[in-house]
């Protein structure tokens, strides 16, 4: 074994469970990549813990939406670091828009709920909007908050990036009645 003062070689290997190598094959077969361009890929990418409630989503979402799932995001109280003990975790899935977002997917997501450490894992899906299409509010509030946890292509960063640019350029104004939010068009 080399010393940490050599410099790296860029090469090492890697012990995992089966089922995770297994896991990981899958998913880079579906992003198109060899499965080292895809570790390489997934280690490099910035984001939140690679162990923590939206990686958890992407990798259950990934075998179930193959090439439909876009992007996951975390958002909300957990990413604020407002989370109390009875706080859920929200993450949003982003599908392609030709992928129906019906009840039955719903259904079936939920008959096995996701948990991380003790909070559970709040799962919404959403249609990825075209670059012509407005966004809706759901865009909106996930600009304030969220962390992409996945981004198969860099789609959901750009729109994140194009809703927060407009927030900022006052384009949209959060308000709130009744104590709810909503966001209206600066007038």
């Amino acid at each position: 074994m080399g010393s940490t003062t050599e410099s790296p070689s860029g090469r090492f290997v890697l012990r995992l469970p089966p089922t995770l190598h297994a896991t990981l094959r899958a998913a880079a077969e579906r992003a198109g990549l060899s499965l080292n361009e895809y570790c390489v890929h997934v280690l490099a990418a910035p984001g939140p813990d690679p162990a923590g409630p939206g990686a958890t989503v992407a990798i259950r979402a990934s075998e179930a939406f193959g090439r439909d799932l876009v992007g996951v995001l975390v958002h909300g109280s957990w990413t604020r670091g407002e989370a109390t003990v009875g706080s859920d975790i929200d993450v949003l899935v982003v599908l392609e828009a030709a992928r129906p977002i019906t009840r039955a997917l719903y259904r079936e997501w939920d008959r096995t709920p996701l948990e991380h450490y003790g909070h559970p894992v709040e799962v919404h899906f959403v249609a990825m909007p075209s670059t012509n299409t407005p966004h809706g509010s759901v865009w909106l509030e996930v600009a304030l908050d969220g962390v992409v946890a996945f981004d198969r292509e860099g789609r959901v960063a750009r729109l994140l990036s194009k809703v927060r640019r407009g927030i900022a350029a006052g384009e949209m104004t959060r308000r709130r009645a009744h104590g709810q939010p909503y966001w209206a068009a600066s007038s």
